[in-house]
């Protein structure tokens, strides 16, 4: 009887640890925030005028909540339709103030953009070449300023803010070729 006492506590003992040591070796935190737009409706179609061919203008982004120990938000902006091998890369831009929301056609005072896969610094719009693409706008809630040059590409910027994300979320809008 006593052995099997044993047994079942050096079993618990080991699922315990076990659990802890998952949880620590973890490189992203499980909290997550609601994104929104006043854009656009989450998995629907996005005004034309967001489109590279029809205006560029950005959409507007606003997040909650934002974990305690936020110092910066990064965003980055993403086609996973396109046809290249990796997703196409609309936008990047990070060391945005958690206590801003990204306005329509408007960039955080402060902030500091990337570059993106059209080889600019900034937003370019989706201009898929046919069909409906997706467009996956994902926020990062970070508990650090990254210490990156304007122009730095996603990976670089990813590299950077991997250690440091405390909470994330996305919102995903659609655009058809037209």
């Amino acid at each position: 009887m006593r052995f099997i006492a044993v047994s079942i506590f050096a079993v618990t003992a080991m699922f315990m640890v076990g659990c802890y040591h998952q949880e620590e070796s973890s490189p992203r935190a499980e909290k997550s925030m609601q994104i929104i737009s006043q854009s656009f409706r989450a998995n629907q179609e996005m005004d034309q005028k967001f489109g590279a061919e029809h205006g560029n203008v950005s959409p507007s982004l606003a997040w909650s909540p934002t974990p305690i120990g936020t110092k910066t938000m990064a965003l980055i902006v993403e086609d996973p339709d396109a046809p290249k091998s990796t997703p196409f890369v609309h936008w990047v831009i990070f060391n945005i103030d958690p206590k801003d929301q990204i306005e329509e056609g408007k960039v955080p005072n402060g902030s500091t953009q990337g570059i993106n896969d059209a080889g600019q610094d900034g937003y370019h719009g989706p201009k898929p070449p046919s069909g409906t693409h997706h467009y996956h706008f994902r926020v990062y809630a970070l508990n650090t300023r990254l210490n990156l040059a304007p122009g730095s590409t996603k990976d670089q910027v990813m590299r950077a803010l991997k250690d440091h994300i405390l909470a994330d979320g996305e919102i995903v809008g659609l655009y058809t070729h037209r």
